[in-house]
């Protein structure tokens, strides 16, 4: 992907080697940037914290952060099931 130049909507990918990954494994290219732009990008298997362990406000950020919405409304179970299924 080409760097983000100033002025332009070209968004910065922060993990650029698992985004080309994601990209070759076929996901769109908006799925790909927004797994690869999480803070637990590069993470395998089991090292992010549970969900079960994080803050309510951690969940609500990061369903932020992916834009589910009707996040404010919801508790952290709900937060929880719908991070899990976006």
């Amino acid at each position: 992907m080409e760097p983000n130049k100033q002025g332009s909507n070209i968004p910065q990918i922060k993990n650029e080697e698992q985004y080309e990954a994601l990209r070759e494994e076929g996901m769109s290219k908006e799925k790909a940037a927004r797994i690869a732009n999480t803070p637990n990008s590069g993470k395998k298997g089991g090292k992010a914290s549970p969900y079960e362990e994080r803050t309510k406000e951690d969940l609500y950020e990061q369903a932020q952060k992916i834009g589910i919405e009707g996040r404010s409304k919801m508790n952290k179970e709900q937060l929880i099931k719908a991070l899990r299924n976006h």
